[in-house]
């Protein structure tokens, strides 16, 4: 449905519920017969109500009588659910149909079916990479952060049709779909097949580099984010490592609870992030004086967004870790996710976030301490080594020199 469309029926849907309201909460009445006596008060309002919202009511029976198409009762009032979320303005706030929901929180929990990939509309409508997740259909096949998709399976598509867009994308393990992208960094378009899978995210993957130094990939916050992060933090230290590399690199974010936890693990005493919010109903995260005991690089780029964000503000601006690669997404909002019912649910954003320092990084993201653009050359490899990835090289140096080796 057009967003235009969906505006008017969202208006509707706020006039019905204000009226349902009205009733309920207003309106003090006597019956008599079949009569009821209001008083002059509770008219008035009821008649400021009707004055206000008599041309919506007008454009939805207008839409009813003369729109080309049927269209249903259960289309319209999921349109004006959608519509009270759209005209926010705001990519990151929207209402989900049940598949939707269902289809949101199994990709947070780690498994589902699709290419790996994690989309979100952008201030020009349109359809852009977050990041696509390491070893998936996605990765392999060459899309990376800022990418948009501009058509699927041979039909333009845009943030106005995101949903209908995204769930063509998913489909059936086994399946291929044709992705029209445009890559703005060297304004390049292309077609790119891809076949979809069962997508079973491993959120932590580590090894130790050599005999002092472990390596730790984290690749989304999900709900077992934390417990897997300290199980893999445990085993690195307990085989020698001094320093750490933690890979944010193409990491989306997810809970902030889960980026919390893996914060007060890698930092001392003080400050993790704030909120603020437009009601006041502001919060502070804050560490406690136990933290691992081992030399701290992270490396970020384009597509560590969100949570990767907040946790890596965090490192940087109490000088607990050195920050490599290249300049973040830069989202410094924070959203709720609430069932609703009949299996629905919606994301809102409720405020805006800022790294110990004060700083919101939201549409700036955050820059690194040492910055590293990864080679071009890196992604033509079919079978990239360590060896291969110049940003972890210069971890690896920068650790080096830590640890005085």
């Amino acid at each position: 449905m057009k967003k235009s469309n969906v505006v008017i029926l969202s208006l509707f849907l706020v006039a019905i519920t204000a009226l349902a309201t009205f009733f309920v909460t207003t309106l003090l009445q006597v019956n008599t017969g079949d009569k009821v006596v209001i008083s002059q008060s509770a008219l008035d309002s009821y008649q400021t109500f009707i004055d206000e919202y008599r041309e919506v009511e007008e454009l939805k029976t207008y839409i009813e009588k003369n729109y080309y198409k049927d269209v249903t009762d259960e289309t319209l009032i999921e349109g004006m659910k959608k519509g009270i979320f759209d005209v926010l303005n705001d990519p990151y706030s929207v209402f989900m149909n049940s598949d939707e929901f269902k289809d949101y929180m199994e990709s947070s929990s780690g498994e589902y079916p699709g290419i790996g990939i994690y989309l979100a509309p952008n201030d020009d409508n349109e359809i852009e990479i977050v990041s696509p997740i390491e070893d998936t259909p996605a990765d392999r096949a060459g899309l990376i952060a800022k990418d948009l998709i501009i058509g699927v399976n041979g039909e333009t598509v845009n943030a106005d049709v995101m949903d209908e867009a995204i769930a063509t994308i998913k489909g059936e393990p086994g399946t291929p779909v044709t992705l029209t992208i445009y890559r703005p960094s060297n304004k390049e378009k292309f077609d790119v097949e891809i076949v979809r899978e069962w997508i079973d995210i491993k959120v932590v993957k580590s090894r130790m580099l050599d005999d002092q130094i472990g390596y730790l990939r984290l690749t989304m916050f999900d709900e077992h984010a934390a417990t897997e992060f300290e199980k893999h933090m445990d085993a690195l230290i307990k085989d020698g490592a001094k320093g750490v590399i933690i890979d944010l690199r193409q990491n989306p974010g997810g809970y902030l609870s889960q980026c919390v936890e893996i914060a007060d693990r890698l930092l001392g005493e003080g400050m993790i992030v704030y909120t603020e919010s437009r009601n006041g109903d502001n919060e502070e995260y804050t560490s406690d004086a136990s933290k691992y005991d081992a030399k701290i690089v992270v490396l970020v780029d384009g597509g560590s967004a969100s949570a990767s964000e907040i946790l890596t503000g965090a490192l940087k601006d109490h000088k607990s870790a050195t920050i490599v690669g290249t300049t973040t997404f830069g989202k410094g909002i924070v959203q709720i996710v609430k069932p609703y019912n009949e299996e629905t649910g919606f994301k809102l954003t409720t405020s805006e976030y800022f790294t110990p320092n004060g700083v919101n990084i939201h549409g700036v993201g955050i820059d690194p301490d040492v910055v590293v653009e990864l080679d071009e050359a890196y992604y033509e490899l079919e079978n990239p080594t360590d060896a291969d990835d110049n940003q972890l090289q210069k971890a690896i140096e920068i650790m080096n020199t830590e640890l005085g080796k």
